[in-house]
């Protein structure tokens, strides 16, 4: 059995159907795991949503989507808690045009009423239901799994729903030496240097392991197979590649890829 874990989608359907079809996942073993923030930025975020959803309806053992910051800015914004998610920088106008069939304009304080109406009476109830089940976190025999990663160090139910969405903490990159805990959205080209690996770009250190390969033409979509260390991604050019990471393992990863290796002889 097998983990597949998927990084920061944004919006990127066309790549997330061309990572699909490239990781060998046995649908009745193998756990698929997304990391959250399917939302924002991209071209088809309806259809991230509509994908993953009924992924995790049809096998809902063996998917799991996580919650990301987008999708919380997102409800938080249709709950009246804030406005961060209609701020430029976080790509909301793009998913609020795509559902909506208009751009988004703010310009007095009944705007953000309207706005608020038209996105939540946008998005079928059945996606808006999905995100609102979505789990801050997963654990299986291989690792932790978060949106952004964990509080001094902390299990995850021990750390705060702030840090499992949010947390961009060097300690925890640089100093975690827990149970493996896989995690996105801090794009890796914004992580320590020293536990980015090679051309493929994905961040190891000591039991940290980050996913987020960023967000724009050239970024990749990236899937992380766990316990093999393969790690799969798609290109928004049609590309596609396969890495088996056999190099600069942690010590304290390397004993799960001996495991896998000598399952595979």
């Amino acid at each position: 059995m097998k983990t597949f874990v998927v990084g920061d989608i944004h919006g990127r359907c066309a790549q997330l159907h061309s990572l699909l079809e490239l990781v060998p996942r046995d649908e009745a073993v193998d756990k698929l795991i997304f990391i959250g923030d399917l939302i924002d930025r991209g071209a088809d975020v309806p259809g991230c949503v509509e994908l993953v959803h009924r992924l995790c309806r049809e096998n809902p053992e063996r998917v799991i989507c996580l919650r990301g910051n987008h999708e919380q800015m997102l409800l938080d914004f249709i709950d009246r808690l804030n406005t961060i998610w209609v701020e430029s920088s976080t790509g909301g106008d793009h998913t609020f045009a795509q559902y909506t069939g208009k751009p988004l304009k703010l310009q007095t304080e009944g705007d953000f009423e309207t706005a608020r109406q038209e996105i939540a009476q946008s998005i079928p109830a059945e996606q808006l239901a999905f995100m609102r089940r979505l789990p801050l976190f997963h654990e299986d025999d291989y690792a932790l799994y978060v949106h952004a990663g964990l509080e001094d160090g902390k299990h995850p139910r021990d750390s705060s729903p702030h840090a499992l969405l949010w947390t961009r903490n060097m300690d925890f990159y640089k100093s975690y030496m827990g149970k493996p805990c896989v995690f996105g959205h801090t794009p890796t080209a914004f992580l320590p240097l020293r536990g980015r690996l090679g051309r493929h770009g994905i961040y190891l250190f000591h039991s940290a392991i980050g996913i987020d390969t960023g967000y724009n033409f050239h970024s990749p979509l990236s899937c992380l197979s766990l316990p093999d260390f393969t790690l799969y991604q798609a290109f928004a050019d049609g590309r596609t590649a396969t890495h088996h990471i056999t190099t600069l393992i942690p010590e304290s990863l390397k004993e799960m890829q001996r495991k896998a290796l000598e399952c595979g002889d």
